[in-house]
Protein backbone atom coordinates (compact mmCIF):
# COMPACT_ATOMS: atom_id res chain seq x y z
CA UNK A 1 0.00 0.00 0.00
CA UNK A 2 1.23 3.42 -0.65
CA UNK A 3 1.71 5.77 1.96
CA UNK A 4 1.34 9.63 1.52
CA UNK A 5 0.98 12.88 3.52
CA UNK A 6 -0.75 15.41 2.19
CA UNK A 7 1.38 18.33 2.67
CA UNK A 8 -0.13 22.27 2.41
CA UNK A 9 -1.46 23.39 -1.40
CA UNK A 10 1.26 25.56 -3.20
CA UNK A 11 0.65 26.84 -6.69
CA UNK A 12 4.09 26.10 -7.12
CA UNK A 13 4.03 21.89 -6.13
CA UNK A 14 0.69 21.52 -7.67
CA UNK A 15 2.07 22.90 -11.48
CA UNK A 16 2.92 19.33 -12.80
CA UNK A 17 -0.78 18.78 -12.28
CA UNK A 18 -2.94 21.99 -12.70
CA UNK A 19 -3.45 25.38 -11.41
CA UNK A 20 -4.74 26.43 -7.95
CA UNK A 21 -7.40 28.66 -7.52
CA UNK A 22 -6.65 31.19 -4.81
CA UNK A 23 -8.60 34.95 -5.04
CA UNK A 24 -5.61 35.79 -2.64
CA UNK A 25 -2.74 35.26 -4.59
CA UNK A 26 -4.16 36.52 -8.09
CA UNK A 27 -4.17 39.30 -9.28
CA UNK A 28 -7.65 41.91 -10.34
CA UNK A 29 -9.18 44.96 -11.56
CA UNK A 30 -11.93 46.42 -10.13
CA UNK A 31 -15.75 46.37 -12.10
CA UNK A 32 -19.06 47.13 -11.92
CA UNK A 33 -18.05 50.92 -10.89
CA UNK A 34 -15.80 49.73 -8.57
CA UNK A 35 -17.92 47.78 -6.58
CA UNK A 36 -16.43 44.55 -7.38
CA UNK A 37 -12.90 42.96 -7.43
CA UNK A 38 -12.87 40.68 -10.56
CA UNK A 39 -10.14 38.20 -10.19
CA UNK A 40 -9.79 37.29 -13.95
CA UNK A 41 -8.29 33.92 -15.89
CA UNK A 42 -7.58 31.78 -12.39
CA UNK A 43 -7.48 28.61 -14.61
CA UNK A 44 -7.03 26.90 -18.25
CA UNK A 45 -10.69 25.43 -18.93
CA UNK A 46 -9.87 22.70 -21.38
CA UNK A 47 -12.62 20.75 -23.46
CA UNK A 48 -10.89 18.47 -26.52
CA UNK A 49 -12.59 16.17 -28.34
CA UNK A 50 -15.82 15.98 -30.45
CA UNK A 51 -18.54 18.06 -29.24
CA UNK A 52 -17.06 19.25 -26.33
CA UNK A 53 -18.66 21.78 -24.28
CA UNK A 54 -17.90 23.50 -20.90
CA UNK A 55 -19.93 22.30 -18.28
CA UNK A 56 -20.99 24.22 -14.66
CA UNK A 57 -22.26 22.07 -11.56
CA UNK A 58 -22.45 22.19 -8.01
CA UNK A 59 -21.19 18.96 -6.67
CA UNK A 60 -22.20 18.29 -2.80
CA UNK A 61 -19.95 16.02 -1.07
CA UNK A 62 -20.18 13.75 1.98
CA UNK A 63 -16.71 14.41 4.49
CA UNK A 64 -14.38 11.00 4.56
CA UNK A 65 -12.55 9.45 8.06
CA UNK A 66 -8.64 9.93 8.26
CA UNK A 67 -5.94 8.03 7.71
CA UNK A 68 -7.79 8.22 3.70
CA UNK A 69 -7.85 5.01 2.12
CA UNK A 70 -8.15 4.53 -1.97
CA UNK A 71 -8.20 2.06 -4.42
CA UNK A 72 -8.36 4.10 -7.41
CA UNK A 73 -7.35 7.20 -9.16
CA UNK A 74 -9.30 8.65 -12.20
CA UNK A 75 -8.77 10.79 -14.96
CA UNK A 76 -10.26 12.71 -17.51
CA UNK A 77 -8.66 12.79 -20.79
CA UNK A 78 -10.98 15.15 -22.76
CA UNK A 79 -10.87 18.03 -20.42
CA UNK A 80 -9.73 19.78 -17.82
CA UNK A 81 -11.66 19.54 -14.24
CA UNK A 82 -11.84 22.49 -11.54
CA UNK A 83 -13.44 22.20 -8.19
CA UNK A 84 -13.67 24.99 -5.85
CA UNK A 85 -15.44 25.15 -2.32
CA UNK A 86 -18.03 27.18 -2.19
CA UNK A 87 -18.33 27.28 1.74
CA UNK A 88 -14.49 27.45 2.61
CA UNK A 89 -14.02 23.56 2.90
CA UNK A 90 -10.86 22.27 3.41
CA UNK A 91 -10.22 19.29 1.42
CA UNK A 92 -7.24 16.48 0.16
CA UNK A 93 -5.99 16.79 -3.24
CA UNK A 94 -4.05 13.28 -4.57
CA UNK A 95 -2.26 13.24 -7.69
CA UNK A 96 -0.04 11.70 -10.35
CA UNK A 97 1.06 13.19 -13.57
CA UNK A 98 -1.12 12.34 -17.05
CA UNK A 99 0.19 9.21 -18.95
CA UNK A 100 -1.02 5.67 -19.60
CA UNK A 101 1.04 4.37 -16.41
CA UNK A 102 0.88 5.60 -12.99
CA UNK A 103 4.33 5.79 -11.02
CA UNK A 104 3.71 5.42 -6.99
CA UNK A 105 6.60 7.57 -6.64
CA UNK A 106 5.04 10.46 -8.62
CA UNK A 107 1.83 10.87 -7.03
CA UNK A 108 1.09 13.27 -4.23
CA UNK A 109 -1.11 14.24 -1.89
CA UNK A 110 -2.25 18.45 -0.38
CA UNK A 111 -4.14 19.43 1.59
CA UNK A 112 -6.43 22.94 0.88
CA UNK A 113 -6.93 25.72 2.98
CA UNK A 114 -10.55 25.92 2.77
CA UNK A 115 -10.26 28.67 0.19
CA UNK A 116 -8.56 27.57 -2.82
CA UNK A 117 -9.84 25.63 -5.62
CA UNK A 118 -7.70 23.18 -8.42
CA UNK A 119 -8.20 22.62 -11.61
CA UNK A 120 -6.82 19.33 -13.24
CA UNK A 121 -5.10 19.44 -16.85
CA UNK A 122 -6.51 17.00 -18.72
CA UNK A 123 -4.94 13.79 -18.28
CA UNK A 124 -3.82 14.33 -15.00
CA UNK A 125 -4.61 11.50 -12.67
CA UNK A 126 -6.32 12.18 -9.42
CA UNK A 127 -8.49 10.68 -6.70
CA UNK A 128 -12.37 11.08 -6.05
CA UNK A 129 -13.48 14.37 -3.93
CA UNK A 130 -12.23 13.97 -0.43
CA UNK A 131 -13.64 16.88 1.90
CA UNK A 132 -12.88 17.11 5.49
CA UNK A 133 -14.54 18.13 8.30
CA UNK A 134 -18.29 18.35 7.53
CA UNK A 135 -20.55 18.47 4.13
CA UNK A 136 -18.90 20.19 1.16
CA UNK A 137 -20.37 22.32 -1.51
CA UNK A 138 -17.97 22.34 -4.79
CA UNK A 139 -18.53 24.73 -8.16
CA UNK A 140 -17.11 22.34 -10.93
CA UNK A 141 -16.17 23.30 -13.86
CA UNK A 142 -15.39 20.17 -16.18
CA UNK A 143 -16.10 18.60 -20.09
CA UNK A 144 -19.26 17.77 -21.73
CA UNK A 145 -19.40 16.16 -24.99
CA UNK A 146 -18.94 13.19 -27.04
CA UNK A 147 -16.24 10.10 -26.26
CA UNK A 148 -15.09 8.81 -22.91
CA UNK A 149 -13.74 11.44 -20.80
CA UNK A 150 -12.89 8.91 -16.91
CA UNK A 151 -10.72 6.32 -17.03
CA UNK A 152 -9.92 4.47 -13.91
CA UNK A 153 -6.84 3.16 -12.58
CA UNK A 154 -6.29 0.61 -9.71
CA UNK A 155 -4.25 1.70 -6.86
CA UNK A 156 -4.13 1.24 -3.11
CA UNK A 157 -2.93 4.11 -1.08
CA UNK A 158 -3.06 5.83 2.63
CA UNK A 159 -3.23 9.43 2.67
CA UNK A 160 -2.54 11.01 6.24
CA UNK A 161 -2.78 14.78 7.62
CA UNK A 162 0.59 15.98 8.81
CA UNK A 163 -1.55 17.79 11.63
Amino acid sequence: MLELTAEPLTADAFTPFGEVIDARTSDSFPINAGRTQRHHDLATVETLGDNARTLINIFVSQPVTLPLDLTFLERHPLGSQAFMPLHQERFIVVVAPPGEMITPEDVRAFVTDGRQGVNYHAGTWHAIQSVLEREGEFLVVDRGGDGNNCDEHPLTLRVHLNE
